[in-house]
């Protein structure tokens, strides 16, 4: 079983630091070029500054349509191709599930169902593209997407509807675009996460130090995972070392859901 990567393209979105820094870096080490994309400029800039052949970067709101647009440009002109996409971007906000106000729901909708969904499309079209000369009866995959989502969509936390509504639709769409796209080679899976040293939780973690124990307290192996864990977990999905998965989300949350609910948010 190859869980390799070498030579391959892959696009990586919200790689200017934390789990996509890391899962970016990892494919790098493998000997993936590398695409790594983020609205953070100035962070995505000092995670690239190291010059490195097989590693580009692209400043941008991936919300917008145009913007997914120049960034698979931009990474057909570096390197000729994409056969990797990892949707890593995301975002968590807490608020009052009873407010009609809020507009949490919406903006995270936006940020992790929508944007992956579009840019998934567009991706796929590409390596569909790139296929259309290869022999009928080869049956080898020619691309995978793997969807960062969260263990949020299967708990119930109410000041965190939008997130675990937003989360949950993210695995709805990986099963669907895991049928739609299986005609054409192409496997959709997703890498649901527990707590994890994201940018989020660290800052979480600086707010209220208390979080630390809560979280060990409900995690079985007792500890935080590390952003490499996750990393490792998404090479898996995008190698062909799981050639014979799709549409399948994989949890990485140290046993977290294995528990009965608890009042803890899902960092």
């Amino acid at each position: 079983m190859s869980f390799s990567i070498s030579g391959k393209t892959a696009i990586v979105t919200g790689a200017a630091n934390g789990v996509g820094l890391a899962i970016a870096r990892r494919f790098v080490d493998a000997g993936a070029n590398v695409m790594m994309a983020d609205m953070d400029e100035i962070s995505l800039a000092d995670a690239t500054d190291d010059n490195t052949d097989n590693l580009r970067s692209f400043a941008g709101d991936l919300r917008e349509k145009l913007t997914q647009v120049n960034l698979i440009a931009a990474t057909l002109d570096a390197f000729d191709q994409v056969d990797i996409l990892v949707n890593a971007s995301r975002q968590m906000e807490a608020s009052d599930p009873l407010d009609p106000e809020s507009d949490a729901v919406e903006m995270l909708m936006q940020q992790n169902m929508i944007t992956p969904l579009r840019l998934s499309q567009l991706v796929a079209r590409r390596m569909i593209k790139q296929a259309e000369n290869t022999p009928p009866e080869d049956h080898s995959p020619i691309g995978s997407i793997v969807n960062l989502t969260s263990i949020a969509a299967r708990r119930t936390h109410p000041e965190l509807l939008g997130y675990s509504v937003s989360t949950a639709a993210l695995d709805q769409m990986t099963r669907a675009l895991a049928v739609a796209l299986a005609p054409h080679r192409i496997r959709v899976n997703g890498c649901a996460l527990g707590s994890v040293l994201s940018e989020s939780l660290k800052n979480a973690l600086k707010e209220n130090g208390a979080y630390r124990d809560d979280i060990k307290d409900h995690t079985p192996l007792n500890r935080i995972g590390k952003p490499s864990e996750v990393a490792d977990a998404v090479q898996f999905l995008a190698s062909e070392g799981s050639g014979f998965m799709t549409g399948q989300i994989i949890t990485v949350d140290g046993g977290r859901t294995l528990l009965d609910p608890v009042t803890a948010p899902a960092h």
